[in-house]
């Protein structure tokens, strides 16, 4: 048969993207049913071209996780199949780093403050609590919303077509980078809320301050929030993506990219241009009447837009790659 000789492999890959799904005792009765189904309607066709008639064919079946939900008849949950893994790795990383990162943080804050045991146990136990639950739950929030937008692994940028089948390959690298994108900008959201929340910094007066001014509350810091939480959400999407071999950025992905990096990046150079970072009140007791020259902000600014820009340019050029 013409169809079987020249478009065996893109069947493959399908067949195998949806019986890995499945129960076991299945798999083989399922892959044989498809393989069938996806051969007939080739050969009815009577193609000139039988790889455009296989496209075509497995086009109009469409993704195959909701085909594999529907053979065995199991409801696409908050987070399904194909995120969760990708969502209880990422989860495991964010518990074991940022949050006792900023837990240790806290706690050595709070006996160079001359708190006693107790105090200090009883900080570091809220801190947990506290921020663990808010990392699982925005963490959730983000991989439900990935799942309901249509926008996972594969799909992100447009409908699912087989182009964006992975490659039947152990791939070798985990997405390891995206990982530590999700840790990094992760611990900058938990640091910010932290260091408002918490006021660790004690004056020799007992004044409990923060670090970053205050005044940022009112304004700038929503839209550099809102950057990282754009930032957050793109590496997750992009650690799935790793994880199911398929290309890390797609152009579309790069698009979103610049607007997460504007909203985060724009407003954090302007305030620090401003001088209006930090806490005026903590910067006068730290520096104890020494004032930051203002080579340091100019050297931040510049930093933080060339960093930005740099991070755009890469992104695109994985998507072109």
């Amino acid at each position: 048969m013409l169809y079987a000789s020249g478009t065996g492999t893109l069947t493959d890959r399908y067949v195998a993207e949806v019986v890995r799904r499945i129960p076991a005792d299945q798999r083989g009765d399922v892959a044989d049913e498809l393989r069938a189904t996806i051969a007939d309607t080739v050969e009815a066709r009577g193609p000139a071209d039988p790889e455009a008639a296989e496209r075509e064919v497995l086009t109009e079946m469409g993704d195959p996780i909701p085909l594999a939900a529907r053979y065995t008849d199991r409801p696409l949950a908050l987070i399904g199949p194909a995120l969760y893994p990708t969502y209880i790795r990422l989860l495991t990383v964010l518990l074991s780093t940022v949050l006792p990162v900023v837990t240790a943080v806290g706690a050595v804050l709070d006996v160079l403050d001359g708190q006693g045991a107790g105090e200090v146990i009883g900080g570091a136990v809220g801190a947990v609590l506290s921020l663990g639950t808010q990392m699982i739950a925005w963490l959730t929030v983000v991989f439900a919303l990935v799942e309901r937008s249509g926008k996972r692994a594969g799909t992100v940028g447009g409908a699912w077509t087989p182009d964006d089948l992975p490659e039947r390959r152990v791939p070798k690298k985990r997405g390891a980078a995206a990982y530590a994108g999700v840790v990094w900008h992760a611990l900058l959201i938990a640091l910010i809320v932290w260091q408002h929340t918490a006021q660790p910094y004690r004056t020799d007066g007992g004044i409990r301050l923060d670090v970053l001014d205050p005044g940022l509350w009112s304004g700038w810091i929503w839209p550099i929030l809102a950057g990282l939480v754009g930032l957050v959400t793109l590496d997750a999407i992009r650690a799935v993506r790793a994880v199911r071999a398929v290309r890390a950025w797609t152009r579309a992905l790069a698009v979103w990219s610049v607007c997460a990096e504007a909203a985060f990046a724009l407003p954090l150079a302007w305030v620090l241009h401003r001088q209006e970072f930090f806490n005026p009140a903590f910067l006068s007791d730290v520096n104890g009447g020494w004032q930051t020259p203002d080579s340091f902000y100019t050297v931040a600014v510049a930093g933080v837009l060339a960093v930005g820009a740099g991070e755009v340019v890469k992104r695109f050029r994985e998507a072109r790659g």
